[in-house]
């Protein structure tokens, strides 16, 4: 087939995660078309590490070049951009969140329903999401019982974000419930069901920064779920686990990428697990695929907008808190 024409809006670290992805991994499915930011560093930067991507005139231009956008930008930009890119009539495949906004995100939701539009939720296509969905379909943990979500992080933003702390760290647009919570939230509702939030709080200690502790009790499909969130509780850049318990056993995922599964009151890994330095690329490389069914109107695996809308409600409400 041929591959599709995709354009990148956004050169910081997701916007040429996702760049390099397509270059060393997915060429035979996208071709990318060029790139746009409005800063001359990232462009720059870009241009000095990945000299053989096209930098464009505007993001109207690269709009015009594309079969497909992907939109990598801070936040507050997602809907006003996604609304441009389909208007185009072209499809868009958006960084979550859709936005902070949840009645902005709503109406936009509605608007673009029928279109070609997706967002970029890697446990759609990660190997350990894969890897539990088959331990479930096995009956690995018999009748689910409850789920506990765990985030914790030595600092916010973690080590490699810190040139985006200017919105990472704010009130409006970041915080690490949007950031990182977001995709456990996603692979609760894809996993386990519709999610209803009940009794939560949220800490915001530094005025002007955002959150730094959060606890919230949810259902999914049926299921009690305990949520829980902190910065400085751990010495590690970044760690998180799922856990869905059941009758029979439990599965996890453990620090994004390792699939566990107890076995005799012990965690055994998944034999085939990866780093996630190593698996990030393939499963990007994953998600770049479902991009490309969705231009050719295929049935694909990405996020749909009612899924991300659905994760974004339950985080501004955590949020508001």
């Amino acid at each position: 087939m041929t591959a599709i024409r995709l354009g990148v809006i956004g050169a910081g670290i997701m916007g040429e995660r996702m760049l390099r992805a397509a270059l060393d991994h997915a060429a035979d499915t996208v071709q990318i078309v060029g790139v746009w930011d409005p800063s001359a560093a990232a462009r720059a930067r870009i241009a000095a590490g990945l000299p053989g991507v096209s930098l464009a005139a505007s993001a109207e231009a690269l709009i015009a070049a594309a079969d497909c956008v992907y939109i990598a930008s801070p936040p507050a930009s997602h809907l006003p951009l996604s609304a441009a890119v389909l208007a185009a009539g072209k499809a868009v495949f958006c960084e979550k969140p859709l936005a902070s906004d949840v009645a902005a995100a709503a109406a936009f939701v509605e608007s673009a329903r029928g279109k070609r539009a997706a967002v970029n939720f890697p446990m759609a296509t990660s190997f350990a999401a894969e890897r539990l969905r088959g331990w479930l379909a096995e009956g690995a943990i018999g009748t689910p019982q409850r789920l506990e979500i765990e985030v914790a992080f030595a600092n916010w933003p973690r080590g490699w974000q810190q040139d985006a702390a200017s919105w990472l760290d704010g009130p409006a647009e970041g915080g690490f419930t949007r950031e990182v919570v977001s995709h456990f939230l996603f692979l609760t509702g894809r996993l386990v069901g519709p999610m209803t939030l009940g009794a939560h709080s949220a800490s915001f200690p530094q005025a002007g920064r955002g959150e730094r502790a959060i606890t919230a009790t949810l259902t999914a499909g049926g299921l009690p779920v305990q949520l829980t969130g902190a910065v400085g509780s751990t010495e590690k850049d970044d760690h998180n686990l799922w856990t869905l318990t059941g009758d029979c056993g439990a599965v996890r995922i453990r620090d994004w990428a390792a699939a566990e599964r107890l076995v005799d009151g012990v965690w055994q890994p998944d034999t085939e697990a990866m780093p996630q330095d190593t698996a990030r690329p393939l499963v990007l490389k994953r998600q770049l695929a479902g991009v490309a069914a969705m231009v050719r109107g295929e049935a694909h695996p990405l996020a749909t907008l009612e899924e991300a809308f659905a994760v974004q409600r339950v985080v501004e409400g955590i949020l508001a808190a």
